[in-house]
């Protein structure tokens, strides 16, 4: 999991405490965001999977501020003084860190309070000040102030993944510093200011708040950045990445989405108001600045002109499921009259996934800068899964994989790729040259795979259900025999 990194005398140690969703996306989110402000991912501790501590090496708190200003995974970062598995282990670390650094935090003229945090463990209020004496080994010279502590200290116990089988004792504790003034919380408070449920224009698929800002970051979209969405639908990816200062844009095939047009996807609301539209999204939440277009457009067939022009391509395709898959074209010979050339109006063909991904790729080799990333979703049939499904590109690496489920037969996984060479002519037909960018045929059967699970569980649903009423019916008859 680590990445190798020299560490010298200036990094200190930092301890984050992440949030216990979306837990696949969160080590791929804080590389990113450490990427951004030149700094490497220096995982000292393989924690496991569903742990919410992680601890980095960190070349400054000023990095520390920064990654806490970006991320959405992580609640809260400390400055780690110790750490150990026993208590007497976790002692020694603690009292191992250098008295010069601790003396700052510990004066007689300061006041301070201990937090006590405990993972998949909870603990009365008498237990919780019972391990709040037993910090009494660190030389605290300030008075306690509960309510308005200059410094806060905690004392964080992993109790492991599964509340029900916690052990009596902490498989690790962890003691750190806890900056104030909200420098060192992440920003959680996003994925609740920026809910769909208060978006002025939504759809059926418009993307969750909380995904929406791990996409911007696992694209490490930075102010000025132009970012993309080909697949745009009601804007949501924009939302997130105009959020981060970046300039957005996109296509979207469908002309009432475009415009805002049609039956409204709101309970008790039945058509769209004249200013539902994506441009009103980004103006609800004064980000209007950042809006530079949509265009009623056909991804597979690209309008824009040859060059990199994008920092970011973020997007969500359509899976056929609540979205249809279309693009312009015939089978038929469009024959234009004289009279009438220009009046044709497109027809529509069905966009199979094997298709859209592998265009989508393609156009990511041309159309972003390079070391600019596209990060999108790809829907997955889980039996069939494994890794050489994936699309890949030779203009394109693959540098995280995240999945999210579905159901129980279905997921969908969160791919980031990032430009690391520049487009060539022969990278147009380079499936051609090498099999491995052959597009894999059996994203096109997701629909039918996606909904044949839902036949068989309710076709199981039912059998369960007839098999009940008949074993009550024949109690009922015993019941009345008797």
């Amino acid at each position: 999991m680590a990445l190798p990194c020299k560490t010298g005398a200036a990094f200190k140690k930092y301890l984050l405490l992440l949030a216990q969703e979306n837990c696949e996306f969160r080590m791929p989110e804080i590389k990113s965001l450490l990427s951004v402000y030149g700094g490497h991912f220096n995982n000292l501790q393989d924690a496991h999977g569903k742990s919410p501590f992680c601890i980095l090496n960190l070349p400054s708190e000023e990095m520390a501020r920064k990654l806490m200003k970006r991320t959405v995974c992580a609640k809260s970062v400390f400055e780690l003084w110790g750490h150990g598995k026993t208590f007497t282990e976790f002692q020694q670390s603690v009292l191992s860190y250098p008295l010069e650094k601790m003396m700052p935090y510990l004066q007689p003229n300061s006041t301070y309070k201990i937090i006590i945090h405990t993972f998949n463990k909870t603990f009365t209020q008498k237990e919780k000040v019972e391990k709040i004496n037993a910090m009494e080994f660190l030389p605290f010279q300030g008075k306690v102030n509960l309510q308005n502590a200059e410094n806060i200290f905690y004392v964080l116990e992993d109790y492991g993944s599964d509340p029900n089988k916690a052990p009596k004792e902490p498989f690790e504790i962890f003691f750190g510093r806890h900056h104030l003034f909200k420098i060192a919380d992440g920003q959680r408070e996003l994925i609740n200011s920026y809910s769909v449920k208060k978006r002025h224009f939504i759809g059926n698929t418009s993307m969750d708040a909380g995904l929406s800002f791990i996409m911007a970051n696992h694209a490490r979209v930075k102010p000025n950045d132009m970012v993309f969405d080909p697949f745009v639908g009601t804007g949501g990816l924009l939302v997130s990445s105009a959020h981060f200062g970046a300039y957005v844009c996109g296509t979207e095939i469908d002309y009432n989405t475009v415009h805002g047009l049609g039956k409204a996807t709101r309970m008790n609301q039945k058509w769209r108001g004249p200013d539902e539209n994506i441009r009103a999204n980004l103006r609800q939440y004064g980000l209007e600045k950042y809006y530079l277009d949509v265009l009623l457009s056909d991804a597979s067939k690209p309008v824009w002109r040859k060059a990199p022009l994008f920092d970011a391509i973020i997007t969500d395709p359509p899976y056929g499921i609540r979205e249809s898959t279309r693009k312009t074209g015939t089978q038929k010979e469009i024959i234009k009259t004289d009279l009438f050339p220009e009046s044709h109006v497109p027809v529509q063909l069905n966009y199979h996934l094997s298709e859209i991904f592998s265009d989508l790729l393609a156009f990511a080799a041309e159309f972003l800068v390079t070391g600019g990333r596209l990060v999108y979703w790809l829907p997955v049939y889980k039996p069939e899964y494994t890794e050489e499904v994936l699309p890949r590109h030779p203009c394109l690496k693959l540098i995280s994989n995240c999945e999210q489920m579905l159901s129980s037969h279905t997921s969908r996984r969160l791919i980031t790729m990032e430009k690391v060479k520049d487009f060539e002519e022969k990278d147009q037909h380079a499936h051609l040259a090498d099999g491995q960018y052959l597009p894999y045929q059996g994203h096109n059967s997701f629909r039918e795979k996606y909904f044949s699970g839902l036949k068989k569980r309710t076709v199981r649903e039912e059998r369960a259900r007839s098999e009940m009423v008949n074993a009550e019916n024949v109690i009922s008859k015993r019941k009345e025999d008797a």
